[in-house]
């Protein structure tokens, strides 16, 4: 069984995710023997950074009515969501980015656009899903011709999935 929240693999009879401590909801215990088995799903209640479904159209409009500063604030979230969807807890932070983005003059985001295709396949194999092994070229070249927004948008569509 896998984490409903994170995607981890999980041993069976847990009851809770031994990565990011959801609880699994409908863990029973049958009493005799002393085993927990699962019946339920798990409950989003461990990591604060899981995956969170947001609306792209209404993310693409406030980046654009606030001159890009909720696009900052949602490349930080993406950043911190698609780490915790990936269980990478080693890769750079969403500050980090940002702030490395500022000082490259954007250099260090077209590296962290193919880096992020890495670990939405990563995040879409640990939970069994479809990959598709160009979605690092194509977020870089997005990047690299101006397009970042249509890149945030696609990676938010990922992350909306995995939520």
């Amino acid at each position: 069984m896998f984490c409903k929240n994170c995607g981890k693999e999980l041993p069976d009879g847990v009851k809770f995710c031994t990565n990011c401590g959801a609880t699994v909801d409908g863990a029973q215990n049958d009493g005799a023997s002393g085993q927990t088995t699962y019946t339920g799903t798990v409950n989003g209640g461990g990591n604060a950074n899981a995956p969170k479904n947001r609306n792209i159209g209404v993310c693409i409009l406030l980046s654009i009515v606030t001159c890009g500063i909720y696009g900052i604030v949602w490349l930080v979230q993406m950043v911190d969501e698609l780490n915790a969807a990936a269980n990478d807890p080693n890769a750079t932070s969403g500050i980090t980015v940002f702030l490395l983005s500022l000082i490259t003059c954007g250099i260090y985001q077209l590296y962290w656009f193919y880096k992020a295709g890495q670990q939405v396949n990563q995040a879409k194999t640990a939970r069994g899903m479809a990959v598709d092994s160009n979605v690092s070229i194509l977020y870089l070249v997005l990047g690299i011709f101006g397009l970042s927004i249509v890149t945030y948008a696609l990676l938010q569509n990922e992350l909306n999935q995995l939520a």
